[in-house]
């Protein structure tokens, strides 16, 4: 067996780029309390869109933390999954379907709030004009299928959650999420009450994150047991396999 190493991760971390992130939110201080905290495992998540990730993986350059490009997506029954992959090839593939699929609407920045793309120090660049808080035309079904097809993990996020929650949302897991093994709760819940809320959940294994929009939101919850930092290994340590491991561990409680 290959020597296996410890991650502590947040999977789900917006940047400026995101409407509702904190203009704190920017590449080198996102390393930064990263770091302080000892997560060295992060996906950059942010709504619809992926144009800060290579600037976090620039940031994060020598500093022992693996960046993995992710999306939020909002599918066209108002569902928040969060949408993981390897490499950047992957999510740009990801972002051009994307793309094809948004309503083309303008942001309203004094509504909906700034889209910032930034560079790796934080430095501005250029403001994302269409809007990002949006419902694509990509059902669940169809979200699936392409994050299957292009390699990635699907993961349906704060699934507790009123606002954009499968559960609250739709009622049910839906057929095609049936074989999804791994969702997501929000920080406001504990696994255990989302349990106890939604049965459905005992078969599924729960990851805790902090849907990071302003850097205190830092939960780093989820410790993995694995080989290396990638979707493989995730789906290895979220199933037991080969020694690989995945706990919710709170270290202040």
């Amino acid at each position: 067996m290959s020597q296996l190493a410890a991650f502590r991760a947040e999977l789900h971390v917006h940047t400026v780029l995101s409407p509702c992130a904190e203009v704190e939110m920017i590449p080198p201080l996102i390393i930064q309390e990263a770091l302080d905290l000892g997560i060295n495992l992060l996906a950059i998540t942010d709504h619809n869109a992926t144009a800060n990730i290579n600037a976090v993986i620039q940031a994060a350059s020598g500093t022992g933390i693996h960046v993995l490009p992710g999306m939020e997506l909002q599918t066209h029954e108002e569902v928040h999954v969060l949408c993981l992959f390897d490499t950047l090839d992957q999510i740009d593939a990801f972002q051009r379907k994307v793309d094809e699929a948004m309503p083309g609407l303008e942001n309203k920045p004094d509504f909906f709030g700034e889209q910032f793309v930034v560079d790796a120090t934080g430095d501005f660049i250029r403001r994302e004009e269409k809007m990002l808080l949006a419902s694509t035309f990509l059902s669940i079904k169809q979200a699936c299928a392409l994050v299957r097809e292009l390699g990635g993990m699907l993961i349906p996020a704060h699934i507790n959650r009123k606002a954009f929650g499968l559960l609250p949302t739709l009622g049910f897991i839906p057929d095609e999420l049936l074989n999804t093994r791994v969702m997501e709760v929000s920080r406001h819940m504990t696994c255990d009450q989302a349990i106890d809320t939604y049965p459905q959940l005992r078969e599924k294994v729960l990851i805790q994150s902090g849907d990071v929009h302003r850097l205190e939101e830092f939960l780093g919850v989820n410790y993995f047991t694995m080989e290396n930092p990638s979707i493989r290994e995730l789906e290895y340590a979220f199933s037991g396999i080969g020694g690989r491991n995945f706990q919710i561990h709170h270290p202040n409680l």
